[in-house]
């Protein structure tokens, strides 16, 4: 049987040994991964072979995991050096133009192969044809082995079956004869979107889009252009605050309509995918169904909110606010790093600049069946799983502080231990107690997390108690009763510690966000779509703060997470996903539609 004729229902037909010879070099030399997973057939999805595939090595244990990495090449070592790699090595290598390297990156790919294996013991392992699968960069490859040089030993084992599930993924792509051409859209409108960057970014090749400057601009341009020419929506438009909203009409001109998208503004040096993986999605839904000449019972109404962020200005989640009559006039008189006020960037963009024009935007919840929202993860949790897709079951709400502790400033070696009013001191104890408060399992099942990101001592010296320790704290769970739990905890604790060490404080709250759970028949439906797939659920919290959780306020909302690569990291440039995911996001997103089509008509 040839390689593109590999079918699952010859797979789920054969023989172990012959289930065994077909998926022969998938894993490089490694046929006990495809023999210990026959025994979960059938699979009735590719995805669902990958992940069975996946769960083999998982369950394998540690030895047997180091050998499987063992068993790869190095990069332009002396295998391809030889020609005795495989057939699947040599091909990969050879798109990524490892046999074409000039002698100053070949030297410099032995000495980083060399240090490599000095300091894990193993070879690098990466899936050289990349994300897209059309080969990285040579450039790329030595940056992404420099980088990893500095993981330690645990992350990178991590890291290197990540990357070879992702070499299995393509190579059973091939074996099929299979592209994920829906995830290549998605994928590729995502690189040309991250051509638009502000000045002073866009330079250094670095991503950052912030509110109503001209690569904001650009972006929702580029949007409008690809939703009216590419995907057919039949209303595209730019409102008041900037948000580009394109409507795909379903059978009926007074048809319900279903809402989603996401923000396309960026943090500064942001990666290509937070929020604008959850306006591409849903406009590769509707390129597929306009193409298709179809219509659903409902209308599909997807909104790129202008602003999540908070980047430019001190207002936060303005694009949904608006959509959900919550913009607050006190917005347009904020003046950003130039003096320039909210009202006159909006002027200058076009935009009205006017409270009366942003509250014709508050949508009737009475016209709308809810609010859905793909994004990708901003964690590590699905990565380390090798799940594609989760479900997310909450956003977490939040509360946030800025505090000081005052103490006594005095001389570092004159002062005994026993009489000192060390402020930093109190804060460390507070910040421990705060990580081992978060750690705590929540009785209702709630999740919590805690974070102190700013610490200084204003003044401090380094022979100097300190006499003043300056923090911030961030709070967050999946319940507003398990958040408010927590903060009191944390307020109590900070008294507590305080007052046994003569210490005075403060704490400042800065912002209090409600928690946003999904609703259940929504959750039901992201649930039913994954399964369609194949693949496990996954049921998740969200930490991060998203549109959804503004929509909320107005009408039902759930949400899918993707999974992203690169440990999960988000705003970031190493933010990634793989076309596989996105075309796996693309069609759950389809697989929800085609369900709240039925629904409808039944």
């Amino acid at each position: 049987m040839s390689a593109s004729t590999l079918s699952l229902s010859a797979l789920n037909t054969a023989t172990v040994a012959e289930f065994t010879a077909l998926l022969d070099g998938t894993y490089e030399h490694s046929p006990w991964i495809a023999e210990r997973a026959a025994a979960a057939r059938p699979f009735h999805s590719l995805a669902q072979l990958k992940h069975g595939l996946a769960q083999v090595v998982r369950e394998a244990g540690r030895e047997q995991q180091l050998q499987l990495i063992r068993a790869h090449p190095e990069l332009a070592g002396k295998a391809m050096v030889a020609q005795t790699l495989t057939t699947e090595s040599s091909d990969e290598q050879s798109r990524a133009g490892l046999t074409h390297c000039s002698p100053e990156e070949f030297a410099r790919l032995q000495q980083l192969n060399a240090d490599y294996r000095a300091r894990f013991g193993w070879p690098f392992i990466l899936a050289v044809r990349g994300p897209r699968g059309l080969g990285l960069s040579r450039s790329q490859i030595i940056a992404a082995f420099a980088r990893r040089l500095q993981d330690s030993p645990e992350q990178e084992l991590s890291e290197c079956l990540r990357q070879i599930h992702r070499i299995a993924e393509i190579r059973l792509n091939d074996k099929f004869g299979v592209s994920p051409e829906l995830g290549n859209q998605v994928w590729d409108w995502a690189e040309a979107l991250a051509q638009h960057s502000d000045p002073g970014f866009q330079e250094p090749g670095e991503l950052t889009v912030t509110y109503l400057t001209a690569a904001h601009q650009a972006c929702a341009a580029q949007l409008q252009a690809w939703m009216r020419q590419d995907c057919g929506f039949d209303e595209v438009s730019l409102d008041a605050v900037g948000n580009v909203v394109g409507r795909y009409h379903g059978t009926q001109p007074d048809a319900p309509i279903l809402l989603t998208g996401s923000h396309y503004d960026t943090v500064r040096r942001a990666g290509k995918y937070d929020g604008r993986l959850g306006v591409l999605v849903p406009m590769a839904c509707v390129r597929a169904l306009s193409a298709a000449g179809q219509r659903l019972p409902f209308a599909l109404e997807v909104v790129a909110f202008a602003e999540e962020e908070g980047q430019r200005y001190k207002a936060t989640f303005l694009g949904s606010s608006a959509l959900t009559g919550h913009f607050d006039p006190a917005w347009l008189d904020e003046v950003d790093e130039q003096g320039m006020a909210m009202r006159e960037a909006m002027q200058r963009a076009g935009l009205p600049g006017e409270m009366a024009a942003i509250q014709a935007l508050a949508r009737d919840p009475a016209r709308y069946l809810g609010f859905v929202e793909v994004h990708i993860e901003q964690g590590p949790v699905l990565q380390a799983l090798d799940l594609p897709l989760g479900i997310v079951t909450s956003i977490n709400g939040s509360l946030r502080y800025l505090g000081e502790v005052i103490g006594q400033a005095a001389h570092a070696g004159t002062t005994p231990m026993g009489q000192r009013q060390d402020a930093a001191a109190a804060v460390a104890e507070l910040l421990l107690y705060v990580e081992r408060r978060a750690s705590e399992p929540d009785r209702d099942g709630a999740v919590t997390v805690g974070t102190v990101g700013q610490l200084q001592v204003p003044q401090g010296s380094i022979n100097v108690i300190p006499g003043r320790c300056q923090f911030s704290l961030d709070l967050r769970a999946s319940s507003n009763t398990a958040r408010d739990a927590l903060g009191a905890d944390v307020r109590a604790e900070l008294a507590r510690i305080c007052q046994r060490r003569g210490l005075r404080w403060q704490l400042t709250p800065t912002l209090a966000a409600n928690a946003a759970p999904s609703d259940a028949r929504w959750q039901a439906r992201w649930e039913a779509a994954v399964a369609s797939l194949g693949l496990p659920l996954h049921r998740m919290p969200s930490g991060a703060g998203h549109d959804a959780m503004k929509l909320h306020e107005l009408m039902p909302q759930a949400m899918l997470f993707v999974r992203g690569g690169n440990g999960g990291i988000s705003h970031n440039p190493l933010e990634t996903i793989s076309n596989d995911d996105a075309e796996l996001c693309v069609r759950a997103f389809q697989a929800l539609l085609q369900q709240v089509a039925e629904e409808a008509n039944a």
